[in-house]
């Protein structure tokens, strides 16, 4: 009989399958969290990145932490809507280039490269590849000189 079971390759496959499952059933804690560690390790690039999204996912958490998920947001003030108290809260804001006349291009560029830490090369890519972000997570104090500054040679800019 033994020699039936073996040459059948569904079975090894379930005996293995069984043998997993309890092993797994008695490893302490610290096991589990080592081969968690060891699969995480295994993984290539773009697994873990697939990796971190669904887990931030499962955690509730998105790119602006935990403060701004729905599921963190206390229910203690039932009045008060979500957009309002996200607009309260914001400290931080983008400046977005909309557009620009085409003959303030250049100065357009020079500015940019003023409060940015780019190369002319990556300036003149940033503004052609216009709609774009030019500079991230600013205070609203920074981000209003820079609107201003851009604004007043001819281009439209937008805070995010």
């Amino acid at each position: 009989m033994s020699s039936i079971v073996s040459k059948i390759p569904s079975m090894s496959l379930a005996r293995s399958l069984y043998h997993r499952a309890l092993c797994t059933a008695v490893e302490t804690r610290t096991q589990k969290l080592e081969r968690i560690a060891e699969d995480l390790i295994g993984l290539n690039k773009i697994e873990r990145h697939d990796y971190v999204i669904l887990f931030r996912h499962k955690m509730g958490l998105n790119r602006f932490g935990a403060a701004a998920s729905p599921a963190a947001q206390s229910p203690s003030s039932p009045g008060s809507s979500a957009p309002a108290a996200a607009a309260k809260e914001k400290t931080a804001f983008d400046v977005k280039l909309e557009k620009f006349e085409a003959s303030a291009k250049l100065k357009v560029i020079k500015e940019i490269r003023s409060f940015t830490d780019l190369g002319l090369k990556e300036a003149k890519d940033l503004v052609e590849k216009t709609p774009a972000v030019v500079k991230k997570g600013v205070t609203k104090e920074e981000a209003e000189k820079i609107v201003a500054k851009l604004k007043e040679i001819g281009a439209t800019v937008v805070l995010e």
